[in-house]
């Protein structure tokens, strides 16, 4: 070949490598949103347009597991990497130095997403609800990797759909029209705002944004608008009335949650709306030219809650799994995950690989083309074969393990292949239930499995650290703690 031809086809080849950019990351994240709330789950009464449509173009994971059946610690394992059993935060810690709702904070050795791909380069935000540390703390979201911050901080304050106040990297500031119920700003619509115009000013470079919505979560108030509207009157409601039990006055969590006189179409309108802003925001990617090289992930924290006035039953929120928020059956753990990246993710993909939220960290930095160091403390596997559709090359878990502390007894589960366990407190006997034939956990195989039972006791051993907070809590202290 003429040298000259070679120059030119390598100056070519330099330039065409020079400008691949590592792909855009939005990892989407719903709050106490059912496996069964989403229409591509089997979802018959609201409707999610978009979420579905993202079904149809990218990937849809039907045993994705979130990091526990609550709400901090499960962001915790999704930000860390770390298990249920490993995890700095175990728990809502909801009485904590810091009042309620401000949970126990990340440390400066916790290593985060964020810090993981601003490390790699990326600009990188989280907007919307935090839960893993408040300003002054070492958890704070701008000290754990995140370029800009915007929203909750304090979980309690995330109860409230139409805050007077909100935090811009660790700064408070006032929204003065939400106050005495002026309710005009409403968080989702902020958040989304907000999200845009982080995309708009970081197009020229690797962005990561972490946006995570505050719905379904009570409190069930959402905008008067059309979607409200529409299912208005379709439902038979109970209304829901707010209680000032429970906190004081100065609390955040103050009269948690607002009444409601449509409770049913009041959910199923959060749903479709999150769902709608979820939309406006691929719409900007699509129109702006960055859908192509965006992978998006969307998925929920845990199952659906049973407070404000929300009625999971109703909906068939759990998509007919057993238990729902604060249950370590599958209706508090297993969650929609959906995920698009035109460039790479062929269409109309369902995949069954199991997976959960200690996955994401090591399968976005395998994104991004830089694996984790083989020192990052992570309990996950990358489900980046999975997601490309390279089934061949996927690794699988031996096991995934969780734990719930917030009852009289500290109740635990253990997922090996098909087979799960479930204990209510180390004390109580072993449930066994085979998912492959049984998935709603409704026959007790235990008995007639005794080999299998015996693993299951050496694995709720091995796959957890003991921690000062949170010791496991038994039938026999609780007891002893009730007759006293």
């Amino acid at each position: 070949m003429n040298i000259g031809i070679q120059l030119t086809l390598w100056i070519i080849s330099y330039y065409a490598i020079a400008q691949q950019k590592q792909p855009n990351i939005i990892y989407i994240l719903a709050d106490d949103l059912g496996y069964g709330d989403v229409g591509c789950y089997g979802q018959k009464i609201i409707r999610t347009p978009y979420l579905d449509t993202m079904a149809i173009n990218g990937i849809k994971f039907t045993q994705h597991y979130s990091g526990a059946p609550v709400c901090a610690p499960s962001r915790a394992v999704l930000m860390t990497g770390r298990d249920a059993g490993h995890a700095r935060v175990r728990g809502n810690y909801e009485s904590g130095p810091n009042g309620f709702g401000a949970g126990l904070e990340l440390r400066k050795e916790d290593f985060t997403v964020g810090e993981m791909l601003k490390e790699r380069g990326y600009k990188t935000a989280i907007i919307g609800k935090w839960g893993l540390g408040v300003s002054g703390t070492t958890g704070e979201p701008n000290k754990k990797g995140f370029d800009y911050s915007y929203g909750f901080l304090n979980q309690g304050h995330a109860h409230y759909q139409f805050p007077d106040y909100l935090f811009r990297n660790g700064k408070r500031f006032e929204i003065e029209e939400n106050r005495n119920d002026g309710r005009k700003f409403y968080s989702n619509n902020l958040f989304t705002d907000e999200a845009i115009d982080f995309v708009g000013n970081n197009k020229s470079n690797p962005f990561f944004l972490f946006l995570t919505f505050t719905t379904p979560h009570a409190e069930l108030l959402v905008p008067d608008d059309s979607i409200f509207i529409s299912y208005k009157g379709k439902f038979a409601e109970k209304p829901y009335r707010k209680s000032h039990q429970g906190s004081s006055k100065d609390s955040d969590n103050f009269g948690a949650y607002a009444s409601q006189d449509y409770p049913n179409a009041a959910y199923a309108a959060s749903i479709t709306h999150l769902d709608a802003c979820i939309g406006k925001l691929i719409t900007y990617l699509k129109v702006n030219d960055l859908y192509k090289n965006t992978l998006i992930i969307f998925s929920s924290d845990n199952g659906p809650a049973k407070e404000g006035g929300a009625n999971p039953d109703f909906f068939n929120s759990s998509g007919g799994l057993r238990g729902n928020k604060r249950d370590v059956y599958e209706g508090g753990i297993r969650e929609p995950m959906i995920a698009v990246w035109d460039s790479k993710i062929k269409p109309g993909i369902v995949s069954n690989h199991i997976s959960g939220f200690q996955d994401v960290m090591i399968t976005l930095a395998d994104v991004t083309g830089k694996p984790l160091s083989r020192r990052t403390l992570t309990e996950g596997i990358s489900f980046y074969p999975a997601l490309i559709g390279d089934i061949k090359r996927q690794k699988k878990h031996a096991f995934l393990y969780w734990e719930f502390h917030e009852n009289r007894t500290s109740s635990q589960a253990i997922l090996m292949g098909n087979w799960k366990s479930v204990r209510q407190a180390p004390d109580t006997p072993m449930e066994l239930y085979n998912l492959e034939t049984d998935l709603k956990e409704s026959i007790n195989v235990a008995s007639e499995n005794p080999t299998l039972i015996k693993k299951f006791e050496t694995l709720f051993i091995k796959a957890r650290s003991p921690h000062y907070l949170w010791p496991l809590k038994t039938l026999k202290e609780a007891d002893a703690k009730k007759s006293k």
